[in-house]
């Protein structure tokens, strides 16, 4: 218990928290566009894969919540360092300025993080929670299904990102959040480094430089989804599961002859 209360009570513990928890969330969102790439190889693909996931049972709950644990350690040594960074220095150099030589990945890591923060809820309750009054379309996500080449019934996640990202300002504060996010790992990445002692001047450049491209391929690859979907693809898609939902279900009634009442014979 000891070591624990000194790695949660130094400013060095508090650093390495900040750069481990940083790289599961690397490795995480790394992961998570991959298979949200799926969605362009059709529904069949994205569907099996959100059915394999779901299909995890409480080992996926376990995933997600040990996201959410990192998340939160994450934002908890963030905000310690930054009061203990203000406390160390209570007058700022250049009154009030940017320090010289720091970027704007930088100088944005705080509110760019809390930004993040505030998506990944909204995130969770539009797509995982499927929350009716986030989606701003009046569907219920929980209930569109798709039936697989096999004959199982799974959730329609296709149909899901399709209708979510359909709304261009839902797609706008989508590719703001990816938009920090990047901005975030592009300084997050080498300064993780830094913190675990990684840092060399033979391999500075190429991490620098790798933690910058990295965080270029994580935006495109995020943001061509919801792009995508406001450039038309899947819109046959949905208009079909729209067509499905709203059609009428027909019943036939056979209606009997009216029975003739039957005259004794006399």
């Amino acid at each position: 218990m000891k070591i624990v209360a000194r790695i949660f009570g130094s400013t060095l513990g508090k650093k390495y928290i900040m750069a481990l928890t940083g790289l599961g969330m690397v490795f995480f969102v790394t992961g998570h566009m991959i298979g949200n790439l799926q969605l362009f190889l059709g529904p069949e693909a994205l569907n099996r894969y959100a059915a394999f996931l779901q299909g995890l049972g409480e080992l996926l709950w376990v995933v997600r919540l040990g996201m959410l644990g990192l998340i939160a350690l994450h934002v908890w040594s963030a905000l310690a360092l930054s009061v203990e960074n203000k406390a160390a220095r209570p007058i700022e150099y250049g009154h009030g300025k940017a320090a010289y030589g720091a970027s704007l990945a930088s100088r944005t890591m705080l509110v760019g993080g809390m930004i993040i923060a505030l998506f990944v809820v909204f995130h969770i309750l539009h797509y995982t929670a499927c929350v009716k009054a986030v989606n701003f379309m009046g569907v219920d996500f929980a209930h569109l299904d798709y039936t697989m080449k096999d004959g199982r019934v799974v959730h329609d996640v296709f149909a899901m990102v399709l209708y979510g990202f359909s709304v261009w300002y839902v797609s706008l504060f989508y590719l703001i959040a990816v938009g920090f996010l990047a901005l975030h790992l592009s300084h997050g990445i080498s300064a993780m480094c830094q913190s675990l002692g990684l840092r060399s001047h033979a391999w500075w450049p190429a991490i620098s430089n790798g933690a910058k491209i990295w965080a270029v391929a994580l935006f495109l690859g995020y943001a061509v989804v919801p792009g995508g979907v406001l450039a038309g693809f899947g819109k046959s898609y949905v208009e079909k599961v729209k067509s499905s939902v709203s059609a009428p279900a027909v019943t036939e009634t056979v209606q009997q002859p009216a029975q003739q009442p039957v005259q004794e014979a006399k």
